[in-house]
């Protein structure tokens, strides 16, 4: 099982870029899955973005279609999310997690889940 470790939350300005980053420790990271939600407060936690193990097919929240990218590298155990155009609404602490496949991921059944970073977007 991997255990992951999210980075690159922040304080930006509406309209500025972020990267998040989610290192995963383990042999077998190539094989899952991963996602990125956010929950912001006293909301729900939702699905930002994920990417499947082996062909790489992404899938997007609709509120984050065009601005923010899903991506993985697996020599580096790493997936990322970039995100541009950023909005106060995007404001949320984002988690990185795991799991067995996309279908997986989009139900929120995932293996593991990072500690989460926060990201704040100033209007």
């Amino acid at each position: 099982q991997v255990q992951l470790v999210e980075s690159g939350g922040g304080l930006v300005q509406a309209g500025g870029s972020l990267r998040l980053s989610c290192a995963a420790s383990g042999r077998t990271f190539a094989n899952y899955a991963m996602g990125w939600f956010r929950q912001a407060p006293g909301k729900e936690r939702e699905l930002v973005a994920a990417i499947s193990g082996g062909s790489g097919t992404t899938l997007y929240a609709d509120s984050v279609k065009g601005r923010f990218t899903i991506s993985r590298d697996n020599a580096k155990s790493t997936v990322y999310l970039q995100m541009n155009t950023l909005k106060p609404a995007d404001t949320a602490v984002y988690y990185c997690a795991a799991g067995r496949s996309l279908a997986t991921i989009e139900g929120g059944n995932a293996d593991t889940w990072g500690q989460g970073t926060l990201v704040t977007v100033s209007s």
